[in-house]
């Protein structure tokens, strides 16, 4: 047996897995909800994205993700700098960066307000994967 034709194909396959990997689109999660961001996640990345998690919005704007980030999924009601914040920071700094709000209230006011300012969508907690993705396709021009 060959062992290093076997060798060769399975660094082959690594590299084109890692290719893979690298070439996913990057979906930012903002949540300070820890089970939300633990299991938002995971969903993200069978639906094939590449995923950065954050407990609150000045995590993110210190993070080197912003650049790289296609989409961002943000919690609205956070402790210290909300959701509503965060995209009228990303806005003042010229970041044009699709947002899918979620939320646990249901305020149609707030909803409003987000989706005056730019949002995709306003999902209320618990959403459906489908609308998730739904919304996600939308926000990356994605057929």
């Amino acid at each position: 047996m060959d062992t290093t034709h076997e060798t060769e194909h399975s660094v082959v396959m690594k590299s084109q897995t890692e290719a893979n990997v690298t070439e996913r689109t990057l979906v930012s999660v903002v949540d300070d909800d820890e089970s939300v961001r633990e299991s938002l996640p995971d969903l993200l990345r069978e639906f094939g994205y590449a995923v950065d998690a954050f407990s609150s919005a000045e995590e993110f704007l210190a993070s080197d993700s912003i650049a790289q980030t296609k989409s961002l999924i943000l919690d609205i009601a956070m402790p210290g700098m909300s959701g509503l914040d965060l995209q009228l920071e990303l806005a003042r700094r010229e970041q044009e960066i699709p947002i899918i709000f979620i939320t646990a209230q249901n305020d149609d006011a707030v909803r409003a307000r987000a989706l005056a300012a730019g949002a995709v969508a306003v999902l209320f907690k618990p959403f459906s994967d489908t609308v998730l993705l739904e919304a996600l396709h939308s926000a990356l021009g994605e057929s």
